[in-house]
């Protein structure tokens, strides 16, 4: 079973740029689609970004495209957002979640999650 830990959070201001890093333990990660998610306090799980388990295919809310990147490195079993031109409304915990093989913006599909890490973007 793979066992997933996000870190890179923090406190930025707007424009800022941060890079989250979501780490893997166990076997065959490179098996495994991975999906970034957000939950802003009061609001539901929201979709971010979702890459392949071979990197070839990702997709992206609408909300971060052009200024998020999710890219995948598999010999050091890390899956990375970068985030660029970050936004108050970026504000939030932010998730990975592990699904075999292939990418999902649905949040229902990931049965293995990290803990979650903070990202608060405030002048």
């Amino acid at each position: 079973q793979v066992q997933l830990a996000e870190s890179g959070g923090g406190l930025v201001h707007p424009g800022d740029s941060l890079r989250l890093s979501c780490s893997a333990s166990g076997r065959a990660f490179n098996a495994y689609g991975v999906g970034w998610f957000r939950q802003a306090p009061g609001k539901e799980r929201e979709f971010v970004a979702t890459i392949h388990y071979n990197g070839g295919e990702k997709n992206y809310a609408d909300s971060v495209k052009g200024r998020f990147t999710i890219s995948r490195d598999n010999a050091k079993n890390t899956v990375y957002l970068q985030m660029n031109s970050l936004q108050p409304d970026d504000t939030a915990v932010y998730y990975c979640g592990a699904r075999a093989f292939s990418l999902s913006n649905d949040a229902a599909d990931y049965r293995i999650w990290g803990q979650g890490t903070q990202v608060t973007v405030s002048s």
